[in-house]
């Protein structure tokens, strides 16, 4: 039976997650940046009781694609692009900067105060 989740699919979803993880601290600042009313950031705070359960979701996200690339690849039939190496090491170079990103918007209510 095939996986419901394709790696760039819990990739996607993981990125959303971090975003939404982050959406509470990060959100009004950037807001703020793009010339918008402090009134939008105040109704973005009201997130902050979901941060953990975004944060949560993002890692099992990234969790899923860390185990289809890693753990689990996908079988490949010979002259299917994913049975070349060069996608194979794309996909981890994504998989890796995403994450690394999606840590720091996560991580971001921790150093919040050096920006405001």
């Amino acid at each position: 039976m095939a996986s419901r989740w394709t790696t760039s699919g819990s990739l996607v979803a993981g990125v959303a997650a971090a975003i939404g993880a982050s959406a509470c601290c990060a959100g009004p600042l950037l807001l703020v940046l793009l010339g918008v009313g402090g009134a939008w950031g105040a109704h973005l705070v009201a997130l902050e009781a979901y941060q953990p359960w975004f944060a949560v979701t993002a890692l099992a996200f990234f969790g899923v694609a860390y185990h289809r690339l890693y753990l689990r690849p996908t079988e490949c039939a010979p002259g299917d692009t994913c049975a070349f190496p060069e996608v194979q090491r794309r996909q981890r170079v994504i998989f890796w900067t995403l994450a690394l990103m999606s840590v720091a918007l996560m991580a971001f209510p921790l150093y919040a105060s050096l920006f405001y």
